[in-house]
């Protein structure tokens, strides 16, 4: 019910936002590549898809605040996860997705150039792990949490008058698997748990 609300309300308020006069706003589409720090497998193989819309204001001279709402897709890939002759094949990957609600600072460097950098709080929508026969069933208990609190810095170059060109990297600041929880302390643990890694790509349509 919570997480209901909470969306329903920053639809809302990215609805309000985007028509008053003081604020602009549009629509965002891209890349996200990612990868699970802590689950033994490197490389940003994951793609996925990114989509949402977004409200800014300008709040000083050259600083801006930026709220969003999009769908994400993260996770991690075995690129081995199909090859038996490898050591790697056996080794889980993991596929899910979110509504992803980043607030940002963007610092304009120039007309065309900004650098930006804030939190995100992400609420799942589906998450599981994958072996080379497919999607791992979990007896109706996700194996991971329902959030997921990140950083992200990104840089932002405004291609024409109505689109801009964007990266952001960002990363999980809690363990995002329940088993990560399970007789161990959040921080300061031997065992550090799994992390979302995500480096994306998009554009942004202003309106």
């Amino acid at each position: 019910m919570l997480k209901k609300f909470a969306i329903l309300l920053c639809c809302g308020f990215l609805t309000f936002n985007m028509k008053a006069q003081s604020f602009s706003g549009g629509a965002i589409l891209g890349l996200s590549t990612s990868q699970v720090g802590g689950d033994n497998l490197a490389g940003f193989h994951k793609a996925g898809l990114l989509i949402g819309v977004f409200a800014n204001k300008s709040i000083y001279q050259n600083l801006s605040f930026q709220m969003e709402m999009t769908y994400i897709q993260k996770g991690s890939e075995n690129p081995k996860i199909d090859d038996v002759s490898d050591a790697n094949y056996l080794k889980q990957d993991i596929s899910s997705s979110y509504i992803e609600i980043p607030f940002l600072l963007k610092y304009h460097q120039s007309n065309n150039f900004s650098i930006e950098g804030g939190i995100q709080t992400a609420y799942l929508i589906d998450a599981y792990y994958n072996d080379s026969y497919g999607k791992i069933e979990s007896n109706n208990v996700s194996p991971f949490i329902s959030y997921d609190v990140g950083l992200m810095i990104g840089l932002d170059y405004k291609y024409s008058k109505n689109i801009s060109l964007n990266t952001r990297l960002s990363n999980s600041i809690f363990p995002i698997g329940t088993e990560d929880y399970e007789n161990q302390e959040i921080f300061g643990s031997t065992r550090k748990g799994k992390y979302n890694l995500v480096l994306s790509f998009t554009l942004h349509y202003n309106i």
